[in-house]
């Protein structure tokens, strides 16, 4: 497993599961296979209804808690600088732990409830309840508003990232900023269909006898951007996480970023 260092000096596992859409049973499951078969950074959400199962599939793994990566988010309706810190201990009782390593503003309101929500999660990182803190769906102007008024520079900005929304600009100046691009829907989510037919992915997937959602990750990884592909297959699972074997060639890169679209099959921030 490869891990990265965030500007705070925390490290990640730079390969995660997902449970965006994962209910109840099937998410505690995924969350328990997946950390029996070695994943140590599982990532979830208030809105997305599972943390208690998360939390409790952390416990029965029976892997010391210190070994685990928990991210989870701050909803929408949520933000503010006191409602903030309301959701916060809400998602901790849930999950039933002391602390999460990760807390994420969700998506972008207004860029007064940014940073009242941002204070907040300074404050809850200052005191120990997180271990790093960061956005979600932040755009280069969400970013830039932010740092007016923030003390502490986010760890993370996880963005849907996909060979057809690559995100090459952005990348470029989060990191100048110190802030890691981390990947959901890296399989293009429920256009899976047309990245599995893609002729290039197929290419460069036979070429190495792997999958090309095996390819797709490979190649997040390789930016250095943090992956958090969702399954509650377990087969799925397993196969996402056998990505540390090959590596793409310069080629093979090249040849994936010209499918980049700029295409968003999730909403647009500026518009949630």
């Amino acid at each position: 497993m490869n891990h990265i260092k965030l500007n705070n000096g925390v490290t990640i596992p730079q390969l995660g599961l997902g449970t965006f859409r994962a209910k109840e049973k099937e998410a505690y499951e995924a969350v328990l296979h997946a950390l029996k078969q070695g994943y140590r950074h599982i990532d979830t959400a208030s809105i997305y209804g599972n943390e208690e199962e998360v939390g409790q599939a952390i416990k029965d793994a029976g892997i010391p808690r210190e070994e685990i990566f928990v991210t989870t988010k701050l909803f929408n309706s949520d933000q503010g600088y006191l409602s903030a810190k309301k959701a916060f201990m809400k998602s901790l009782d849930r999950l039933d732990l002391e602390y999460v390593d990760l807390y994420l503003i969700h998506w972008p309101q207004t860029y007064e409830l940014s940073a009242d929500s941002w204070q907040a999660l300074e404050e809850l990182y200052l005191d120990g309840y997180t271990r790093a803190i960061g956005v979600s769906n932040f755009n280069f102007h969400h970013l830039e508003h932010l740092f007016e008024t923030a003390e502490i520079i986010p760890q993370v900005n996880q963005i849907e990232s996909h060979v057809y929304l690559q995100n090459h600009k952005l990348q470029e100046f989060c990191m100048k900023n110190g802030i890691y691009l981390e990947a959901y829907a890296p399989l293009a989510s429920h256009e899976i269909k047309k990245l599995l037919e893609n002729e290039t992915m197929q290419k460069i997937a036979d070429k190495h006898g792997k999958t090309v959602p095996q390819v797709a990750i490979r190649y997040h990884l390789e930016r250095d951007i943090i992956v958090i592909p969702k399954s509650v297959t377990p087969k799925r699972i397993d196969e996402n996480f056998d990505v540390f074997d090959f590596e793409l060639s310069e080629e093979e890169t090249q040849e994936i970023n010209k499918l980049n679209r700029g295409r968003k099959f999730f909403p647009d921030p500026d518009n949630i």
